[in-house]
């Protein structure tokens, strides 16, 4: 799952990004993660950097909770 938006507020232009992932536990169970964000456009940035940073952050963040999920069900 990966929905990326671009949304013009006014003058206030913005960025999303969420990002999700499914773990398969087995016996028919999972656990879903998701996690996203929302953040302006930082002084001298485009759509496509804002986009970027954003995605970058949520990226590592999903990925650092799918390690503790894991660690977890050990």
């Amino acid at each position: 799952m990966d929905r990326r938006n671009v949304v013009n507020m006014s003058d206030k232009t913005t960025v999303s990004v969420t990002l999700g992932y499914t773990l398969n536990l087995g016996n028919f169970q999972s656990l879903r993660l998701d996690l996203g964000c929302t953040d302006f456009l930082r002084e001298g940035e485009n759509e496509d950097a804002a986009m970027e940073r954003v995605y970058s952050f949520i990226e590592g963040k999903l990925l650092t909770k799918i390690e503790d999920a894991k660690k977890e069900l050990e």
